[in-house]
């Protein structure tokens, strides 16, 4: 009986809805290896879930594997080129597999013949895929340096704030009591002359808990909260502090500072 190894691959939760999910995947895979007299001896997977490091590492496996079982293998299994690889050096080492250690590279909804032609029309489809991923990056990092210069969080918002779902949109919102915790953390350092440790104290005697999981606020966090320039209108964007200057009121309004700092606003803002 024939050997394969195969990769399933779900790069976004789009994939997964347009019918590429990892079962799918995963189906036509080993409806693949049967129809040819053969099983799949291992199975590699990539979730839409996975982080780059957890993505890298799965295909390193794959690579090492392949490599020691090549003997055994009767080749590598995947669902199309772009699952198999998302940039030309992934592809390049896929296909020194094919070329250095005989393992045929096999895209089941894609079939290509291994010759000059067939191999090919393989690296245009990866060709594809690279440009896909890199425009893509390029697309995302474009648009949350707008976002940014337009006064919005690009994530989660700080402590003080809260994101909630309202009518199927994504708001953010003040926090009444967190807003308050805020105030007099700044208060206290500010113009009462309290050290890290006496905001602390002075925090913890007043009753104020930080979250229902950690009551009692710790230095650190102070620390931190009170070096957040989001406090004073500024987001933070790749280790800089950029001034939200084009940010609008919930009137339209121009406005200096970030949508929801809470020294300017009062308001819920939509995302």
């Amino acid at each position: 009986m024939k050997q394969f190894v195969a990769l399933a691959r779900v790069s976004s939760r789009e994939q997964e809805r347009e019918g590429f999910s990892l079962e799918v995947q995963e189906e036509a895979l080993r409806r693949y290896a049967a129809q040819h007299g053969g099983e799949i001896a291992r199975l590699f997977r990539i979730a839409e879930t996975a982080s780059k490091a957890d993505e890298r590492k799965t295909f390193r496996e794959l690579i090492a594997y392949a490599k020691k079982n090549a003997g055994l293998l009767d080749g590598l299994l995947f669902y199309k080129v772009d699952r198999a690889a998302r940039n030309l050096f992934d592809y390049v080492e896929l296909e020194r597999l094919e070329s250095e250690y005989g393992l045929p590279f096999i895209s089941v909804s894609q079939p290509t013949e291994n010759t000059p032609a067939g191999r090919m029309m393989r690296r245009t489809l990866a060709n594809m895929a690279s440009f896909y991923t890199e425009q893509q990056s390029v697309d995302v990092r474009e648009g949350l340096a707008r976002r940014v210069k337009e006064g919005w969080f690009v994530g989660l918002a700080p402590y003080g704030y809260r994101n909630v779902r309202k009518d199927g949109r994504g708001v953010v919102e003040l926090d009444p009591v967190e807003v308050d915790n805020v105030r007099r953390m700044f208060h206290l350092y500010a113009y009462e002359n309290k050290t890290l440790d006496g905001v602390v104290e002075t925090l913890a005697a007043e009753g104020r808990a930080y979250r229902p999981s950690m009551p009692r606020f710790n230095r650190s966090t102070v620390h931190t909260m009170l070096q957040d320039r989001a406090y004073i209108g500024e987001i933070l964007f790749q280790g800089r502090g950029i001034p939200a200057s084009t940010s609008r009121s919930s009137t339209g309004r121009r406005g200096s500072g970030c949508r929801y700092c809470w020294a300017t606003r009062t308001t819920t803002a939509t995302r």
